[in-house]
């Protein structure tokens, strides 16, 4: 298969990218970069509005991974408007151009994230729940009515509700791990919000099969065993061989990153389960947080 991919320098496009080649297909960036001679690549500009549509012509699936960072800089206007306008008008663009192909893929995986459901509280929620309320709910509803113009002309549109993505190289165990090391490490604020998480490897494991399998609509990308922080960090010190004694108090990450980025990112509670995935037959490499841990941090070990 050819199958282009925005956002393929990002945590998940490159391993994502990386296992696809392994499997033998041919994996076509979606870029703004210029391209150099001989390399196979789709130009973009989402905030320009342009796309190379014609270099979309026979591509069999596309999987859509590129916007803004949530947690790359405080949420002033300026950045939030950035969040939003990377998500919805990028989707839009890309949208409308595979709706506009002769040749059309017949599947987009398209990125959204659990931001969707807001704070379920204790309440564990799965496809079937109802956006919830907030900056990052609001951006997810955006992002994903963005595909419209995809589904509308014919093609299997699944929408990939990310979690908190698990590896050594990138997103929040990365910056986790330096505390841990030093036994420094300890739950975030009251500990009892629920942290959905996936492993990177299950992640790409996850949009493979949706390449595959005849899944539209809502997918949560999670695993199905979510954890409350207090245990997931008491899991990551076990991992490590580490006390985890050290809380951190809920004011130091609203002062650093500010409120709402703060409470969004780490205090939120969110206790999501796959059931999509789990019906369709997906299975699971790492089910529970001993086990994905182990992985991850073997895999570091090892590198």
């Amino acid at each position: 298969m050819q199958i282009a991919i925005t956002g393929a320098t990002g945590l998940i496009g490159t391993s994502l990218g990386r296992a696809l080649r392994a499997e033998g297909h041919e994996v076509v960036p979606i870029v703004r970069r210029p391209v150099a001679d001989g390399e196979r690549a789709v130009r973009w500009d989402p905030a320009a509005g342009t796309i190379d549509a014609a270099a979309l012509e026979g591509i069999d699936a596309v999987v859509h991974l590129a916007g803004a960072g949530i947690g790359d800089h405080r949420w002033t206007e300026d950045y939030r408007r950035e969040i939003l306008d990377s998500r919805v008008r990028g989707t839009e663009l890309l949208a409308g151009a595979l709706a506009g192909l002769e040749r059309r893929p017949s599947v987009l995986v398209s990125g959204s994230a659990i931001g969707f459901y807001g704070d379920t509280g204790d309440t564990a929620v799965d496809e079937s729940a109802p956006a919830g309320d907030g900056f990052l709910a609001d951006v997810c509803v955006g992002w994903e009515g963005a595909t419209a113009l995809a589904a509308d002309a014919g093609i299997r549109v699944a929408l990939l509700r990310t979690g908190i993505v698990l590896d050594r190289s990138g997103g929040a165990l990365r910056k986790m791990l330096p505390l841990f090391r030093i036994g420094a490490g300890g739950r975030m604020g009251s500990g009892r919000q629920w942290w959905s998480w996936i492993t990177i490897d299950d992640e790409v494991a996850a949009i493979r099969w949706l390449l595959a399998h005849e899944v539209s609509g809502p997918v949560n990308a999670v695993a199905p065993a979510p954890v409350t922080n207090k245990d997931f960090t008491v899991a990551l010190a076990r991992a490590m061989h580490r006390p985890a004694v050290f809380p951190v108090p809920a004011f130091g990450p609203r002062v650093l990153l500010g409120r709402e980025l703060a409470d969004a990112l780490l205090f939120t509670s969110q206790r999501v389960l796959p059931t999509v995935l789990s019906a369709s037959g997906f299975t699971f490499s790492h089910s529970t947080i001993d086990a994905a841990l182990a992985a991850v941090l073997a895999r570091s070990d090892a590198a």
